[in-house]
């Protein structure tokens, strides 16, 4: 019978060999941090970015695919190993970054951020896998680039869950790591955590909510993938459709949050 410490060493040994294929030198999870942190990024920066995050990628893809895992396993894995370097922000420091508003001013703020960085990821994405597509000895090269958009779309929204939590809020425990897992747990169910539910965070990843991330990271990705076109018509439905999408999650992140509420003497911090 196998004891609580060998599970653990098996569970840390996972750990290492999913991070040693999905970003062995975390150099994924540094070009993810970086595009995703609250600077305006110039247009050629970040071109040059996810450039450098899809040749990453695709060396990654390739480990996986030799070591036989699917696709759908290694975005969810790629993303795993990314999520405690997304930069989430506490309420004071949302507040001074966003000219010292509150509640739900500074919530659709918040939202309108995100949406503009998702909207300016999904054009360059576009923009560059449409380039690609122009040059079909190239071709190939594409989807690594949808991917990278794939990976920084979902980072962005993470971060924007988890600060919506922040705005109305609604606290969660645990360490970074633990919060990371829970926040991308609740971004596969687009749905926002229940601070009540004592093992929400500590069953986060659990097998239900691994499939889950893969799905949605999939269904991301062919979201993306519908936007190869010739010319520029990539990035006006890259840019597009991320726009919509994003607007969509916070809304229903939003109006969860809303129900999840503190009794009114904590809730000062969100201006009720």
């Amino acid at each position: 019978m196998s004891t609580e410490k060998d599970h653990q060493g098996s569970t840390e040994k996972d750990r290492r060999g999913r991070e040693e294929i999905a970003d062995p030198g975390n150099e994924v999870g540094e070009l993810v941090g970086r595009l995703t942190r609250p600077d305006d990024l110039k247009p050629a920066e970040r071109r040059r970015l996810l450039g450098r995050l899809a040749a990453s990628l695709s060396g990654g893809a390739k480990r996986a695919r030799a070591s036989g895992v699917g696709r759908g396993r290694w975005l969810a894995d790629v993303f795993l190993s990314i999520a405690p370097r997304i930069p989430i922000r506490d309420l004071q420091t949302l507040s001074a970054h966003h000219h010292g508003l509150t509640g739900e001013a500074l919530a659709d703020d918040l939202v309108r951020t995100a949406m503009k960085a998702t909207m300016t990821v999904g054009a360059v994405g576009g923009a560059l896998a449409a380039a690609e597509f122009a040059a079909p000895p190239l071709l190939l090269s594409a989807p690594a680039q949808l991917v990278a958009e794939t990976i920084v779309v979902a980072a962005i929204e993470v971060k924007l869950l988890a600060e919506l939590h922040e705005v109305y809020g609604v606290r969660i425990d645990g360490s970074g790591a633990q919060r990371a897992a829970a926040f991308t747990a609740a971004w596969a169910r687009q749905r926002g955590i229940d601070p009540l539910a004592p093992a929400g965070v500590t069953l986060a990843l659990g097998a239900a909510t691994k499939t889950a991330l893969r799905r949605r990271l999939m269904r991301l990705l062919g979201r993306h993938l519908t936007t190869l076109g010739p010319f520029l018509t990539g990035a006006v439905a890259g840019g597009a459709l991320n726009r919509i999408a994003t607007k969509k999650l916070a809304d229903a992140i939003r109006a969860d949050l809303r129900g999840k509420l503190p009794p009114a003497p904590d809730r000062r911090q969100v201006g009720a």
